[in-house]
């Protein structure tokens, strides 16, 4: 998917980084918001999960990774699509690269603040993230209670693809539900305890988007809760996209195609570009075969072919 077009010429080249592939969920909502950006994603599979290591490993690992980006990629912008380090790196990286850095935690818990009106959110994220408290950290600034609690047994469930709810995917589908279930009625259960009364749900985790579906489901399925579902990928982007929108200078971009300029009404695509052709490069650190045949689920279309990079140990 690295085809050039020739829209793209003269719009900022945006780099988007995880240490896996789910990042590629963020990837996918910024393509909805800025389809004519330049993109370079990478995964830094060698060196995952960065949730087992210290958290000075991860800043020397995230930080790494920002550098091959903007150095070597010459990525303008830089949004980190991973949770882990957006919650224990993003210092780091800011002062390892001479570019804007947004990560993912600041965004969702904005999203929440916005849509909630009780002002308690619940939060499910990986371990590592919750271990951090940046979720219940970040609402605290906005005046929110955030309550989060670990999920580890999503993630596997998503790269297994037991996501649909679909014929012939029913079973499976079942399995994650149960599963999901089960965190939440944990998660409800601990808010009750503290008399608090939840009215949005952050997705803290870039593989849980496509839980979504079934997350709603459930949440419809447990009685009449009100609760609101917050995807951090969908947040990030949209802040990404109006950040860009004022940082940008309008005569860097193309003449016919102000993308950067005109918010972001602008950055959609037009009926007559539905065959447009999205500019990205995917670089990952190891298990390019694996990325390349996962990384179209989390994406939503093809990766294309992923290219091998060498970052040290």
């Amino acid at each position: 998917m690295s085809k050039t077009n020739k829209k793209n010429i003269g719009v900022p080249t945006i780099g988007v980084f995880d240490s896996g592939f789910g990042g590629l969920t963020v990837l996918r909502a910024l393509l909805k918001q800025m389809p004519h950006a330049r993109y370079a994603f990478l995964g830094d599979t060698a060196r995952l999960p960065y949730g087992s290591k210290s958290r000075r490993t991860i800043a020397k690992y995230a930080a790494e990774s920002a550098q091959f980006l903007v150095h070597e990629q010459g990525t303008e912008y830089l949004v980190i699509a991973c949770n882990t380090a957006s919650a224990l790196a993003l210092d780091a990286i800011q002062e390892a690269v001479p570019v804007p850095v947004l990560g993912v935690i600041e965004p969702g818990a904005q999203a929440a603040r916005a849509a909630s009106k009780t002002g308690d959110v619940l939060v499910i994220a990986t371990d590592a993230t919750v271990q951090s408290h940046a979720y219940s950290n970040a609402c605290r600034v906005l005046g929110l209670h955030g309550i989060e609690r670990a999920c580890p047994l999503l993630v596997p469930l998503v790269e297994e693809g037991w996501i649909a709810d679909s014929p012939g995917h029913s079973v499976t589908a079942e399995v994650t539900s149960q599963v999901i279930r089960i965190y939440l009625d944990q998660l409800q259960a601990d808010a009750k305890a503290e008399n608090l009364h939840p009215d949005t749900l952050v997705l803290g985790c870039t593989h849980y988007p496509l839980l979504r579906p079934l997350i709603e489901k459930v949440l419809i399925q447990s009685g009449p809760s009100g609760i609101r579902v917050i995807d951090s990928a969908e947040a990030t982007a949209a802040e990404a996209a109006r950040l860009f929108t004022l940082q940008n200078n309008p005569q860097r971009c193309h003449p016919e195609r102000s993308r950067f300029s005109g918010g972001a009404k602008d950055l959609l695509l037009t009926e007559a570009e539905s065959d447009f052709i999205p500019n990205i490069r995917c670089f990952a650190t190891d298990s390019v075969e694996k990325f390349e045949r996962l990384g179209s689920r989390f994406l939503g279309c093809p990766t294309g072919p992923v290219e091998l990079v060498d970052l040290g140990g």
